[in-house]
């Protein structure tokens, strides 16, 4: 993907996993200078060696990559690797710079950043994404935000350059609980799709047939178009891991517990996804909920 920046900027990111190192490599390629951390150095190198033409290097700490930098990115795990990685990188900062973080993470922890980042005189967004790896790749993410939105237009532009939708979505945690509703959305979605491709075979229908039939009608989505056939083809390696959408879901039960939500479909499809852990399948995508269905 071309990208141009309309103001080349100093920047930092923090986590070069499946999303961090593409997402990295946009804001490189549209010209910003970007310093890289990642906890496996081995993993910055190869970034540095990919990027380095565009510019990019690589720091030794949260804190050494976010130094001079006017924007600081992390894409980590959970709460945890954000309150350590986010809070070694604000003692590098100077007031007035914006942390933008893009791990999925609980409302609280977004909120507790916030608030530790405002005590130092900088902004913290939380700024989940969606799109899984493709997304990240193309540079054609969803960017859901929450913060100051001062701070927001702040840092969008540079968000741009992998989020083909970035929205302010409101307040500290806003960011996060609209990833949590993209989660319980694509939970149910998920285990639909898989639900009717094990029945289409059970009912020795050509199941890729069925797909092009009714992918054309009200039962269209993003999950049908690209991940039924795959399902029915037995393919399960398209980045988005189960482990990962366990975690995710884990901080949506928790925040439902919280606010009084109701959420027994995201329940039960947690379960589901405990079972295909338990069949081997923690690094399968998250399409996998069918091998559950076909065993």
């Amino acid at each position: 993907m071309a990208e141009t920046a309309t103001l080349s900027r100093t920047i930092a990111f923090l986590g070069l996993g499946t999303m961090g190192f593409p997402m990295a490599g946009h804001l490189a390629r549209a010209g910003h200078r970007v310093t890289v951390y990642n906890r496996t150095a081995a993993k910055a190198a190869a970034w540095v060696e990919q990027f380095g033409e565009f510019g990019g290097r690589r720091a030794d700490s949260p804190a050494d990559a976010a130094r001079g930098a006017e924007l600081v990115f992390l894409c980590v795990g959970g709460d945890d690797d954000v309150r350590q990685v986010a809070g070694a990188a604000m003692t590098g900062m100077e007031p007035g710079t914006v942390i933008a973080d893009h791990s999925t993470a609980s409302a609280a922890v977004a909120r507790e950043m916030d608030a530790a980042a405002k005590a130092r005189g900088l902004s913290f967004l939380d700024a989940p994404v969606s799109g899984g790896q493709a997304g990240a790749e193309k540079g054609v993410l969803t960017v859901m935000v929450g913060g100051d939105s001062g701070a927001f237009e702040q840092a969008r532009d540079a968000m741009a350059c992998y989020g083909r939708s970035v929205t302010h979505m409101g307040p500290s945690g806003a960011g996060q609980l609209t990833k949590m509703v993209n989660q319980i959305c694509i939970a149910g979605l998920v285990q639909a799709l898989a639900e009717g491709m094990a029945f289409a075979q059970k009912a020795g229908l050509d199941g890729h047939q069925v797909v092009d039939v009714i992918s054309k009608g009200a039962a269209q989505s993003w999950q049908m178009e690209n991940r039924a056939k795959t399902m029915l083809d037995g393919k399960f390696d398209f980045g988005f891991a189960v482990d990962w959408m366990r975690k995710d879901l884990g901080i949506v039960l928790d925040e439902a517990r919280r606010n009084g939500s109701a959420v027994p479909v995201t329940a039960l499809v947690d379960q589901f996804y405990a079972e295909v852990q338990a069949m081997g399948g923690n690094r399968l995508d998250t399409s996998s909920l069918m091998t559950r269905l076909v065993r």
